[in-house]
């Protein structure tokens, strides 16, 4: 073979193993963008964070950097996520499940927490309260349709035979009114609502500062429902699966964490937020939540959940198990410990 022949060739298999890195290096991901939302529901997303477990766990596989993103809800949570803008949400599952719904990338790879909101009155109406009937005429604030607090609350009206106005449909029996939770403790404060159906620890707020009473928990509503979720986007999933094993190993590490030292979990939930300390310790003892990490304990109510929004009309049809959940991570990471 003539020495040109073999320059040739020698270069085009340099521009090969060049091009080939390129390409790897063009799949390799330096940052992660986190949401999340500042209810007690997710302080496992906290912790973590505080603690500087996401950082720590993930440089490993080449992590640098923590992007965290807060939002008042899991609507405008979901929206960034749909932009392409998260590559793991702690969500509610309802939100998720719409967002599912409409065409979102991503799957539930493992629960957060179940149960946690209250349904709270003004203190006057409070006292007048013996059974849902009671709520007739009455207007209450809770979290944008499609979450989980709407989804809930619309849902158990329903059951009760009260029939719900929101801000589009005509007056029925119980008007609903969508709010962030800030925007809902001054409105009942101000005495513009008759009540709140909110996550944790806004109840308790709302309570210290004697403008309400709580009535019924979310877990009277529907026992043990999934509520929080950690969502995963299908892309980070398909590219990056040591990655996703190793969010929900940490996810499980801070939840377990928490658990074992809820005093702790309370002092890191209020220097991230500015929450009274005390208030917060009183929310974590008057709520009906529970942080866990097994997929099992929620996927039947997720589900549930599906059918709720295709009946509301938030989605198009209910979503199967499969189109809503990757356990294998989970599973991964507890077979491994």
């Amino acid at each position: 073979m003539r020495k040109s022949s073999i320059f040739i060739l020698a270069l085009l298999l340099i521009a090969s193993i060049f091009v080939s890195g390129c390409a790897d290096n063009e799949d390799e991901i330096t940052e992660l963008n986190f949401g999340y939302q500042p209810s007690t529901h997710q302080i496992a997303y906290m912790t973590a964070y505080e603690k500087g477990w996401w950082q720590e766990d993930l440089a490993p596989y080449g992590i640098e950097k923590i992007n965290e993103n807060s939002f008042p809800t899991g609507a405008p949570e979901m929206q960034t996520m749909m932009a392409g803008d998260l590559d793991v949400a702690y969500v509610g599952a309802a939100p998720a499940i719409e967002a599912l719904g409409s065409g979102l990338d991503a799957k539930i790879i493992a629960p957060v927490q179940i149960n946690g909101s209250s349904l709270v009155l003004s203190t006057e109406k409070a006292l007048e309260y013996k059974s849902p009937e009671d709520l007739k005429g009455l207007t209450i604030a809770t979290f944008p349709p499609g979450t989980i607090q709407d989804t809930l609350l619309k849902n158990w009206l329903n059951e009760s035979g009260l029939d719900v106005e929101t801000d589009i449909t005509p007056k029925t029996d119980v008007t609903i009114k969508s709010m962030d939770p800030g925007a809902a403790i001054t409105a009942i404060a101000a005495k513009q609502i008759d009540g709140v159906f909110l996550p944790h620890p806004s109840p308790t707020i709302i309570e210290k500062e004697n403008n309400g009473r709580t009535i019924v928990q979310s877990g009277e509503m529907s026992p043990n429902h999934a509520c929080c979720v950690l969502l995963i986007s299908g892309k980070l999933i398909r590219e990056h699966p040591e990655i996703v094993e190793q969010i929900v190993k940490t996810h499980i590490r801070a939840t377990e964490y928490n658990l074992a030292n809820p005093d702790e979990a309370a002092q890191i939930y209020s220097n991230k937020t500015g929450t009274d300390l005390e208030t917060v310790r009183a929310s974590l003892e008057e709520w009906d939540g529970e942080w866990i990490t097994d997929p099992a304990v929620i996927e039947n109510s997720t589900v549930e959940y599906a059918k709720i929004q295709s009946d509301l009309g938030y989605i198009q049809k209910p979503l199967t198990e499969e189109e809503i959940f990757n356990t294998s991570f989970y599973e991964a990471a507890v077979n491994e410990e």
